[in-house]
This record gives C-alpha cells, structure tokens and sequence, in this order.
C-alpha cells in the first residue's frame, strides 16, 4: 500500500524492459550542513561559489558570501584565491563536520595537516599539507575582517575584527597557526584541503554468508526497549496494551526469555482500544529511568468509550479540513480514535524505579492527544533521542482510501505524516501556551526546524512520511537515524531522517513519482519541494507476489559482538514476505548503501526449537513485525512466532573469517539455502493458512 521517502543520497533511476537500476550519488554524513540539515539540489546554478548541484548554499547565501568576501579587500592574488575557497567551503555537503570539532563550532573549515595526510580520507589530489600552503600563500596579505583572528577561533558567527591585519600579525609562527586550525581526517571527520570534499571509493564489501537466529521466546510483541539501567533486562509490549519486564539469558547459555506474562510490569488494556488498526504502538523509558522512574507509552483509545480519550481532530481549519466533510471509515467517524502519549511512573518502590517489577497505571500527565481522521496509517512509535534527550514521535498520514487523498503529509500545519520532535522534561511556558495551538503538556525544543521555517508546526522535525514504521538511532553514529516508511504500491523504502527534511510523499513515493488517484485535499508539485530520498528500499516485486502486498519493517545498524561478518550493516525487513536485508554504508559516513537478501537459519541448539516452512527446513516466523536491541547491542527479531536473536554464525554452518570458533556448537549444515530466495517461489498459501483476526489485527497496523 503506501511509502514515504528519504535519504541523503539522491537517486537516478534507469529504466529498462525489465530492471529498474537505482544509482546513487555521493551525499555525506550527518548532520550534513552546519544547520544540521541535508545539502540539497540548487535549481539555481550558485554564481560564486564552485558547489554546483548537490550543495549546502542556496542562491541567496552565495551572494551573502561572495559580500564577504569582496569586504575583506585582500591584497594578494594568490591569497584571495585561498581565502575564496575558505569562504565557500561552508556550501560543501560535508560542511557540518568540515566546521566542527566535537561540539565546537568553527570559523574557518578544519585546514589539512601534514602530520596526518597519511590517514587522510579525502582523494582530491591537491598537496596534503594545506594549513601550511594557506600560511605561506598568505603570510603577508592584508585583509578587513580576518576569519583566522585568535579571540574568534571556535566561535563562528561572532563579530570580526574590523581592522586590516596580517597573519605574521595574529600568529607568531606557522606551528602555531596550524595547531588551531589544521587537523586530521581521522575518528570518522574529513578536513579540508582546497577541494571539494571526496571520500575514497572503496569496494563494498561482500554480504555476509547469513544470518544465524536462535529462538528465545513464544511470546508476540509489538515493541522490545532495553532496561535504561545497562542490564540483562528489557522491557515488552504488546498491541493489546500490556508491558511486561523480560530477563535475557547470555549468548550461548542455552536458555530461555524470562517473562511472567501473568504479571505485566504495566496494564493499560483499559484505556487501549484494540482493533484491526489500533492498540499500543510504542513504549518509551526516560533516559534517566533507572533514577526518576518515568516512561510514556503510546496508544490508541476510542473516545466513545473512554471519557478520558478527548483531543482536537486532526482534519482542523488550520490544515483546511472540515471533519464533517469526512466520510466515515470502517464504520468510525472521523476522530472517534485517538492517538495518545501518556507518562507513567515506576516509583513507587523503596529500592528505587530500577529494582521496580511493576508501574503505576494512574496517568502522570498526558503528553499529547490527536484525533485520526481514518482508522489507518497513525504510526506510533517514541523514542528518546540519544544526543538530545527529546522525544521523537513518528506519525503516518492518517490513512483513508489509500494515497493521502488529504495530502496531509505535505501540509507543515498538520502532524499527519510527519515526525515529531519534544521536549517532555518542561511544561509549555506562558509564551508556547500563547503563541502555539499546542497537541498537550510539553514544551517545543528551541533548536526545532520551525525557527528556520516559520511555515511549519513548531512540533515538527521532518515531514512527508507515509506510514514511518521502526525507526532507531545508530548506537555507534547517534546521528544516523533511521526510518523504515511503508510503501503504497511499488516502493518500500529506509530514510536518514534529518532535521527539516521533506521526505517526499505523496508527491514521491519512494524515489518514484506518485499520482494520487483522488485528492479532494489538492495537491503538491514536485516542483516545489526538495524531497529527501530513500538511501536504500526494495520494490514489491522483489518480494512474493503471491502475498498481494508489502510492508517495510525498519531495524537497527548491528553494533554487537556476536557476529563480525555483519557489524556495522543495517538491518531491515518486510512484514509479510519475511524477507531481510542488510545495506552496507561504502565508503563509511557517505551516505551510499547498498543492499543485500540475507538467508537466515535457525540454530540447531536454538533454546526454543524453531518452527519451519512447510516441506523445508527453513525457519518460519509468521511475520515480522519490529527489531529490537539489547544492552548488549545484540539484534532481535519480534514475529508472530515468539522472539528471535541473532547469534553466532557457525551455530547455523555459516562462515564468518572474524568469528572466534574457539567453543562452537554442535554445527549446522555447513550451507543454508536462502530463505528470501524460497519465499519468490510461493509462500501465499501458508500465510493464508496462519492468518486469523487476531493476526490481522496486529498487522494492518503497518499498511
């Protein structure tokens, strides 16, 4: 059914009778510009400075800059040309790490340096010791407003000295000139060396052999978050509206998930409604949890049935939307459903929250409530940002006949399609209160994209989402956020989720174009947006057929220990078909990945013997419905048939040359036959055998 977009990479796409090739071009890493956001296509050529195409700099900033620097009046030649690519190296794609060290911003980019050319990353040819080449080009030039001045060093956007100076007269030696401003491309930053910014292009590396599992659990869950104490523990929940408190056994130990499912760590079924399209989306714990004891959890209620389940609809004036113009869906009037994010404790024990075994089910606060104006595509996870501490909230477009006829996406009014950005730790000041129509009891992060674009919801972080389904932060890279989107009719796609990034739908889906059949809501030209397209994704074709559908389930980049063959991949699959993939980021922080199938077996040794695909021996998991990762970084699986872990990869016969084999298992076969291979060839008629209504209610959440 449906899908978003986004990315740092654009796409080409080259069509052929029967292969459809996406080619991507280089993009960086984020935050991107110093702004924080992704560097865009200039539909206007920039006149000054020579970054055409994908860049940072607008028209506008160009002509800021070539300002700049005419006031500067240097008085060498040779000096100007340096200074002039000092000045522009600000529109570079990669500007946001070229101007920061850590959290310092800087006036100038961070100059090569001859100590580390070695290890530089950059290819472009140019002699590495640039810092030196900027001191001797411009040793005695004169210039109004030097950047180089050592009060403003790490202080970029302070006022400059207004008066012509010399660098003999603001340094007293080279050394000490490249000591505060030159450097190494080292720890995953790049310098700058007179060019454009390039990364090396290495080969990517092959995929692994396959993916190991071991079964861990029978259990359903909807969502898994590790205990925020840093122990064995993690927490459980289902669509129905229970969390349960799970302990994880150790790699190896042969044992079993420990959950009591009679005694749930927190029962919310009263205030829940669960239906085909609904129930409890999301859990989230405060980072500070293990002290403070606070946790959100985010629902769907039905306010004919719980009088505390009442907030604005969300087809409003502000977004143009008559609710009463609304057909009815499923037998539901408009914004008879609710979605909800509510705050509950766990401090109730003496101990302290992180001994506790149960929370409160009384509501601390209720942190926003929104009327849906259909009964599908209301995402609903949370997360808590792991550099910012705010709480990230993913919402889908609110469903309807298919296509987002209200184009709520695209509208920077409406929260429909987007995700949100909050600040949980403070109530709305007197200010918020008067100045925003605010969803609830929550404050709106200063550094929010609406202070940049007054036209958005102060909520909002990015927008154009179709149904965002299982984002996660990057545990190693907390600035790689990713986002499984789900698709419409062709494309299931993961973004990079940046800061103000439109992600495309329903004027893309994926980094196709998409024709709404109906949109009484009108709608958006590609001309006027810059989408943000997907880094990697799958077409429907690519998954059986026989199954009439797609839905992308978003995982997390592997940072554990347990495999080597697949650190650093990003883990991905598909709802229905039980598909998985792994993109591969080459080179490292470029932007540019690739993809894989990747089989998977179950272990022999598997704690929970798996159960297998008719007529084979391949694992069959129902469906996957989330990811989910552990204190100690290992990946898991939540499906309908119970909980997965991904384990070493000779207890399934697979090869990884990184692997320590010192205390293997009794071994698999030492070959495993593609699972995502098998499913091309006809799967239909077993998922039609599994599918029962207390199936589809946990699934068609995610269409």
């Amino acid at each position: 059914m449906g899908s978003g977009s986004g990315c740092i990479a654009a796409l080409v796409l080259l069509f052929s009778s029967s292969l459809l090739v996406l080619i991507p071009y280089p993009a960086a890493s984020l935050p991107l510009c110093t702004d924080s956001r992704s560097p865009l296509p200039q539909p206007t050529p920039l006149t000054f400075c020579p970054y055409n195409g994908t860049s940072c700099c607008n028209s506008t900033q160009d002509l800021r800059i070539r300002k700049q620097f005419e006031a500067m009046n240097v008085s060498d030649p040779s000096c100007r040309s340096v200074m002039k690519w000092i000045l522009c190296a600000i529109c570079d794609p990669f500007s946001g790490e070229l101007f920061t060290i850590g959290t310092a911003p800087r006036t100038v980019p961070l100059l090569c340096n001859s100590t580390v050319s070695a290890n530089s990353s950059q290819s472009s040819g140019s002699a590495s010791d640039y810092c030196s080449i900027v001191w001797d080009t411009c040793l005695n030039a004169s210039m109004f407003n030097s950047p180089f001045a050592p009060s403003l060093q790490g202080q970029a956007g302070l006022p400059m000295n207004s008066s012509s100076t010399k660098l003999t007269e603001l340094w007293q030696s080279k050394n000490d000139f490249c000591n505060a401003f030159g450097g190494a491309s080292l720890d995953e930053s790049v310098c700058f060396d007179g060019e454009p910014v390039k990364l090396n292009a290495t080969v990517a590396p092959a995929p692994p052999s396959g993916l190991c599992i071991e079964r861990l659990g029978n259990g359903s869950y909807l969502d898994m978050v590790a205990h925020p104490d840093g122990s064995n523990r993690a927490f459980f929940s289902d669509q129905k509206g229970y969390i349960w408190l799970g302990t994880i056994p150790a790699q190896g130990s042969g044992a079993t998930l420990e959950i009591d499912e009679s005694n749930p760590f927190l029962d919310l079924t009263d205030e829940v409604h669960f239906d085909t399209e609904f129930g409890m989306m999301g859990i989230a714990f405060h980072p500070n949890f293990a002290k403070n004891g606070r946790l959100f959890a985010s629902f769907n209620c039905d306010k004919s049935k719980w009088p505390g389940c009442s907030g604005r609809c969300s087809c409003n004036s502000d977004v143009n939307c008559d609710p009463s113009q609304l057909p009815s869906d499923n037998g539901a009037q408009p914004c008879q459903y609710q979605s909800v994010i509510a705050e509950y404790s766990a401090n109730g024990t003496s101990s302290g929250p992180s001994a506790a075994k149960t929370a409160s089910p009384a509501e601390v606060r209720r942190i926003f409530t929104m009327g849906l104006p259909f009964t599908a595509h209301h995402g609903g996870q949370i997360l808590f940002g792991p550099g910012d501490g705010y709480l990230y909230f993913m919402m889908g477009d609110g469903g309807g006949t298919g296509g987002d006829p209200y184009n709520f996406s695209q509208n920077k009014k409406s929260m429909l399609g987007k995700i949100m950005r909050l600040d949980v730790d403070n109530s709305p000041s007197a200010a918020e209160v008067s100045k925003f129509s605010l969803w609830g009891n929550y404050s709106i992060p200063k550094d929010n994209p609406y202070t940049e674009d007054s036209e958005l919801q102060p909520e909002i972080w990015t927008y154009g989402m179709r149904n965002p389904w299982r984002c996660s932060f990057d545990a190693a890279r907390p600035n790689y956020f990713m986002c499984g989107d789900v698709g419409q009719d062709e494309y299931e796609e993961v973004d990079v989720i940046t800061k103000g990034g439109n992600y495309g739908w329903r004027v893309y889906e994926g980094p196709l174009l998409y024709t709404p059949s109906q949109s009484p809501g009108g709608n958006t030209s590609a001309k006027s947006i810059d989408p943000i397209f997907p880094v990697t994704g799958y077409t429907h074709s690519e998954v059986n057929k026989n199954l009439g559908s797609a839905s992308i389930t978003g995982g997390y980049f592997y940072r554990g220990t347990t495999d080597p063959c697949m650190y650093g991949r990003y883990l991905y699959g598909d709802l229905y078909a039980e598909n998985i993939w792994a993109a591969i980021e080459n080179p490292e922080n470029s932007g540019n990945f690739t993809s894989s199938h990747i089989s998977f077996s179950c272990a022999k040794d598997s704690p929970i013997p798996c159960e297998t695909v008719q007529g084979s021996q391949l694992p069959s998991l129902g469906y996957i419905f989330s990811f989910g990762q552990d204190n100690q970084k290992d990946i898991y699986l939540l499906t309908y048939k119970g909980v997965y872990r991904v384990v070493r990869p000779s207890r399934c016969g697979y090869t990884c040359a990184k692997e320590n084999v010192t205390a293997v298992s009794t071994p698999s076969p030492t070959s495993a036959p593609s699972y995502a291979s098998s499913l091309v060839y006809g799967r239909g008629s077993l998922f039609l055998a599994v599918a029962s209504w207390l199936l589809l209610a946990s699934l068609r959440v995610l269409l």
